[in-house]
């Protein structure tokens, strides 16, 4: 286990640990966002967040642990917004999909998110290791909790899906694909809107017989 993976995986030790690892997250992403993340020092990030080096050297092992930590804690407040949601209590499989579907586009499209993946998607191409590592945080937590489901549905007889990763791998294709490829280019098209991704998720309904 790498440095990153260590701290990372300590974060709930004691509250005052986990105040000072809130405090130093919340002042490296304001400024990665401010001034981008390969401008911001670690000397800045201390003196915004108070504390020392080498508490943070302790805790994230390093500015790149700090930008993988920024990104877990996004996904997992994401997470909270998914298809656990009490929301989706008592809605049929249909209604759960395309409730997620649309909670997942207005994820993704924010500009906070935007901004989160193209400095991850930067420092990706430059590190191999470090976007593997994001791939694992970051996108296969949400592709497992899809697969979970369509298998579930599957096989109490509230869809027929005979590839559950497949068919989780083509909902996001469906959902955020083209979208967000557009958006990290640069390019000014609008995201979908819930009519929109309903239309888009009527043939992938169908064919699975999601019912």
């Amino acid at each position: 286990m790498d440095t990153s993976e260590t701290t990372i995986c300590q974060m709930d030790r004691s509250s005052p640990r986990k105040r000072r690892q809130s405090a130093i997250l919340d002042a490296a992403e304001a400024l990665f966002l401010e001034q981008g993340y390969e401008r911001t020092s670690l000397a800045e990030i201390v003196k915004r967040s108070g504390g020392s080096l080498a508490t943070l050297y302790e805790l994230f092992g390093n500015k790149q642990g700090l930008l993988r930590a920024i990104a877990t804690r996004w996904s997992d407040e994401a997470m909270l917004r998914s298809l656990d949601d009490d929301a989706t209590r008592g809605l049929s499989s249909v209604e759960i999909l395309k409730s997620y579907a649309h909670c997942q586009k207005e994820l993704m499209e924010s500009p906070h998110a935007v901004a989160l993946m193209r400095m991850l998607i930067s420092e990706s191409l430059r590190d191999h290791e470090f976007a593997m590592q994001i791939y694992h945080d970051l996108h296969v937590p949400a592709l497992e909790e899809l697969i979970d489901l369509f298998a579930e549905w599957a096989a109490t007889g509230r869809a027929e899906i005979d590839r559950p990763d497949a068919a989780a791998r083509l909902f996001f294709d469906i959902v955020v694909g083209d979208s967000m490829l557009n958006t990290l280019m640069g390019i000014d098209v609008e995201w979908l809107d819930p009519e929109q991704i309903d239309w888009r998720l009527q043939p992938f309904l169908s064919h699975f017989k999601i019912r």
